[in-house]
């Protein structure tokens, strides 16, 4: 799981992320709205935690304008502020969440791990599913009508961001930008591979989801009856 710290306090910034970390997530951070929202818009981010109080652009502006554009992860608001009017405007806007600062370590992880829970169809085992395929994101699991196959972690990682993100076209940029990171050296035909390998999975399984290639732009999941 990849989360967007968006948090002009630095040192603040710093302790969520080495947290965040220290508890199996993939982070990077942004100090001001914008560099958040241009961060966001790549939509490969699992989850942001949002400030409100940011330099260049304020965190609700940010939100709305992510929720205008589509990107549907979910969004925790972060806030010294305690007013009921910023948790409103905030909520109203898409927002999934609220944390007033100061905050315990634990109630934000558990508010992670909720938020988290929520952005998809879910299934037991910590499983995603989407046509007539299920994901178990545990055991690396892909089932299909009483069938299963072991993935490699990459392959896990790449199938459950075609099911969390469904009917959006996927780019091989965003692909490699979540599974790989942003400084990543792995080139295009590295994504062609793993795309090839699931293929042949779901050919296996006879499951009624294919991967389709969108020339030009990426890959989007499609469940035929």
């Amino acid at each position: 799981m990849r989360i967007l710290i968006v948090e002009d306090e630095v040192n603040l910034a710093d302790a969520l992320s080495q947290i965040l970390k220290k508890n199996n997530y993939s982070v990077d951070v942004a100090h001001d709205g914008q560099s958040g929202l241009d961060n966001a818009l790549c939509g490969i981010y699992d989850l942001l935690l949002l400030d409100i109080m940011l330099p260049e652009m304020d965190g609700i502006t940010v939100l709305k304008k992510l929720r205008e554009e589509g990107v549907a992860a979910p969004v925790i608001m972060l806030t010294a502020k305690g007013e009921i009017n910023d948790k409103i405007t905030g909520l109203d806007y898409g927002a999934d969440d609220y944390v007033a600062k100061p905050f315990s370590t634990e109630e934000l992880l558990a508010r992670i791990r909720a938020a988290l829970r929520r952005r998809g169809e879910v299934v037991p085992e910590d499983g995603l599913k989407y046509g007539d395929i299920e994901l178990n994101t545990s055991n690396l699991k892909l089932m299909c009508k009483g069938k299963e196959l072991k993935l490699i972690l990459k392959e896990s990682e790449l199938m459950e961001l075609l099911i969390v993100r469904k009917t959006a076209v996927t780019s091989k940029e965003q692909i490699i930008e979540k599974l790989w990171g942003f400084d990543s050296d792995v080139e295009h035909n590295n994504v062609e591979v793993y795309i090839s390998f699931l293929r042949k999975k779901l050919v296996f399984l006879q499951a009624a989801v294919k991967i389709n290639t969108i020339r030009g732009v990426g890959y989007v999941l499609e469940a035929t009856s």
